[in-house]
């Protein structure tokens, strides 16, 4: 059984509502008080009026098939492809999280005889959006996570020979932050050891999909840049569905 098929139905889209609730909410008052309005207007102006109002309309429901897609139909958490994916298979591999993991479970049945770690470097100081922490609140964590910054780890030099970062770079908004951590994860890994991290883009078919919220979201040149700077050569890249990219980097030094 795929860890797909183990997860409960609508349990993505579900989240997707927990954590963004606020927002959601918000956008539904927005336009069910514009609707009321509509019903009072001239007929020419309700044409314009509906025009105004179809976009938020859209990108709620697009937003949610999408969300639903990806995180509950497709096997995005069955992680079983990255053994054929990564050049070796780890020995000691580490999963970066920012208070929310629903991986490390998966990486460590994906990679049964191998020693993983897996560092939360969640900082109220540097992610503030409102939606990280509605998901670390309702989320137990893994259980066995230990404490790290983006710019401090905790790891030895050199130390693992495969790192992972899943659906949590992008919580670092600024460029500086993240090639910090990525200096970091370059810095603890062996020579030729590797760096997988799952990202969506912001991109067209993420805009269509998200709207304005696909601002949350970097740019495939912003990872590839911010890979440059710390250090880390791009192996490979490829995408999970459309919304979802995934980078390979390697430390060549």
């Amino acid at each position: 059984m795929t860890a797909t098929a183990m997860r409960r139905p609508y349990r993505g889209v579900l989240q997707i509502l927990e954590f963004n609730r606020r927002r959601y909410l918000a956008t539904f008052m927005c336009v069910g008080a514009a609707l009321l309005v509509l019903r009072h207007l001239q007929p020419a102006l309700r044409a314009g009026a509906l025009l105004s109002v179809a976009p938020a309309l859209f990108w709620i429901v697009a937003s949610l098939v999408v969300s639903h897609y990806v995180y509950d139909c497709f096997p995005t958490y069955d992680l079983t492809w990255l053994s054929q994916t990564l050049t070796r298979s780890p020995q000691c591999w580490v999963n970066i999280h920012c208070g929310f993991d629903e991986t490390s479970s998966l990486l460590a049945a994906s990679f049964p005889d191998a020693t993983g770690k897996v560092i939360d470097i969640f900082d109220p100081e540097v992610m503030t959006e409102d939606s990280i922490h509605q998901a670390r609140h309702g989320s137990s964590g893994a259980p066995y996570s230990m404490q790290g910054r983006f710019d401090d780890l905790g790891l030895e030099p050199e130390s693992i020979d495969t790192a992972f970062c899943i659906f949590a770079a992008h919580e670092l908004r600024t460029h500086v932050q993240r090639v910090r951590l990525f200096k970091e994860v370059a810095r603890s890994l062996r020579v030729g050891g590797e760096f997988v991290v799952i990202e969506h883009l912001r991109d067209w078919r993420n805009f269509l999909a998200f709207g304005p919220g696909s601002l949350h979201f970097f740019s495939r040149r912003a990872w590839r840049t911010a890979a440059a700077h710390a250090g880390l050569a791009v192996r490979a890249e490829f995408s999970r569905t459309p919304f979802v990219h995934v980078f390979i980097l390697r430390r060549t030094l």
